[in-house]
């Protein structure tokens, strides 16, 4: 093993078992690495790698703090790789989001309350019927974090929102070359947000597979 690696694996141990909890300040340098048995330069390097993927927090002049490791927080170094997707993973991108967004849905739909029910009314009707394609695509990003974020699981939240930016761009596409994309799209977000207001998690599921598995049918049928 990498001398760095050890170092990292050594800070997560030590994380993990809790003997550095959320909020904690690391030990001075020097002692930390005398504690774990590695180079000053080594457990440099792993604090350097630990802090890019928001682990560590270090604070010039202050020290090097744990994180909260609040899911959301960890969960961006996912949204940075997925910014490195080639074009002909989107399709992967989106059967990941047909397999987590309609449980998410579903879940909302006994959660969700009336404030945040009216809050995507008040989005959809802003639309008006014949939105732009850049519009109805904004749009379309706030409403389904709206819906995931009333599931009330924050990992299942950060996780949809760092796999959403790479179809960003796929429906944009399908909404300029696809003759009723528009007006579909604006059905089916009515009808995912009736079967929220009835409570009907399983119409809520079903909507939101539909919604998703439509992108993703016209995008195989395009490439």
């Amino acid at each position: 093993m990498a001398v760095t690696d050890e170092a990292i694996e050594k800070i997560k141990e030590m994380i993990v078992s809790g003997a550095l909890r959320p909020g904690d300040r690391l030990p001075k340098e020097s002692e930390l690495a005398a504690d774990l048995g590695l180079s000053r330069n080594s457990l440099r390097e792993a604090v350097r790698a630990l802090s890019l993927i928001r682990i560590l927090d270090v604070r010039q002049g202050d020290g090097t703090y744990v994180t909260s490791l609040d899911p959301q927080l960890l969960l961006e170094a996912l949204s940075f790789v997925v910014d490195f997707h080639r074009d002909d993973t989107v399709l992967e991108f989106l059967a990941v989001r047909r397999i987590l967004e309609p449980a998410a849905t579903a879940m909302a739909a006994a959660r969700i309350a009336e404030s945040q029910l009216e809050a995507l009314t008040e989005q959809l009707e802003a639309l008006g019927t014949s939105p732009s394609v850049e519009e109805l695509v904004a749009c379309d990003l706030e409403f389904h974090r709206g819906i995931v974020q009333a599931s009330g699981n924050s990992v299942l939240c950060s996780l949809l929102d760092g796999l959403s930016g790479p179809t960003t761009r796929a429906r944009i596409w399908r909404g300029l070359t696809q003759e009723d994309a528009v007006s579909r799209t604006l059905h089916e977000h009515r009808a995912i947000l009736a079967a929220l207001r009835d409570r009907d998690a399983e119409a809520a599921r079903s909507w939101a597979t539909v919604h998703i598995a439509s992108v993703e049918q016209w995008l195989r049928s395009t490439l």
